[in-house]
């Protein structure tokens, strides 16, 4: 995968936040914010990683949000687990393990709308989630219909070719997605530092 100079930069962004976080944790375990701010560190992390260290690193993200939902449950720490929850649904090619994440996030969303009823992007994460197996099927049939005509239609090499460049091609699809609701996150997060206190 090839990084611009924009990836980079967050790269090195969220490698240095989950980088503080675990160095906070070290000192404070039971920080809730750190732990959730370390737990969507490493959900944009994931992005740069192959399927299977995304995964990983996407469990372990999940680890650190629920662990930080034991210690004070906020709608952010629900919100950024039902946004983990699919994020490795996409990376999953089986529908019906992948319908289980997609089942979980979705009862994520829902409880982020239920403690905070007024936030709207709760409200259109639920509403896209019921979309997402729907949105599922679609990218991985499309991966496998480019694999299949690749590899009938060209010579073993450039089948090879083809098939890396379908992988690659589902790979940037699953990471839109991915990329589309970690931007939300950061978005939330920048907007929630910039309200002024309130008047005395």
């Amino acid at each position: 995968m090839e990084f611009s100079q924009d990836d980079f930069d967050r790269l090195l962004r969220f490698e240095h936040a989950r980088k503080s976080a675990e160095a906070t944790y070290a000192k404070d375990p039971l920080d809730a914010d750190n732990l959730t701010k370390w737990g969507e560190a490493l959900l944009e992390l994931s992005q740069f990683q192959t399927v299977a260290e995304a995964k990983k690193m996407i469990n372990e993200a999940i680890s650190k949000l629920e662990e930080a939902m034991v210690l004070y449950p906020t709608a952010n720490a629900m919100w950024s687990i039902g946004n983990a929850n699919t994020s490795y649904a996409f990376l999953t090619p089986d529908l019906s393990e992948a319908k289980n994440y997609f089942d979980k996030a979705a009862d994520y969303f829902q409880q982020a709308v239920d403690e905070d009823s007024t936030n709207e992007l709760y409200h259109k994460s639920l509403e896209v989630c019921a979309k997402a197996p729907e949105l599922h099927m679609e990218i991985h049939k499309h991966s496998s219909s480019q694999q299949t005509m690749g590899g009938e239609s060209s010579p073993s090499s450039n089948a090879k070719g083809s098939k890396k460049k379908a992988n690659s091609d589902l790979k940037y699809d699953i990471f839109g997605w991915i990329i589309l609701a970690v931007g939300i996150v950061a978005w939330m997060g920048i907007a929630k530092s910039h309200v002024p206190p309130p008047p005395i």
